[in-house]
């Protein structure tokens, strides 16, 4: 497994997750138990979605189109 992303907290990583699922790649989610020791305080992108090597290049395209288009992301998955 690659990390494909450090979200900023657990919520985009799981959004981010969803999506490449969505597309065909498997996601894991890490760093649940890291981001609740941590609390509301700052997170330090414990978050991270891992992908398996092989999938790796086709996440990183998924995840930098959804980067490019923040508003257009707000409107479909929400604020």
């Amino acid at each position: 497994m690659e990390i494909a992303y450090r979200a900023q907290d657990i919520t985009e990583a799981h959004i981010v997750a969803g999506l490449l699922r969505a597309n065909g790649i498997e996601a894991h989610v890490a760093g649940h138990y890291l981001h609740g020791a941590m609390g509301e305080v700052g997170t330090l992108n414990l978050a991270q979605v891992q992908v398996p090597t092989d999938d790796f290049l086709a996440a990183r395209i998924l995840i930098e189109e959804y980067e490019r288009n923040p508003l257009e992301n707000e409107e479909q998955y929400g604020p």
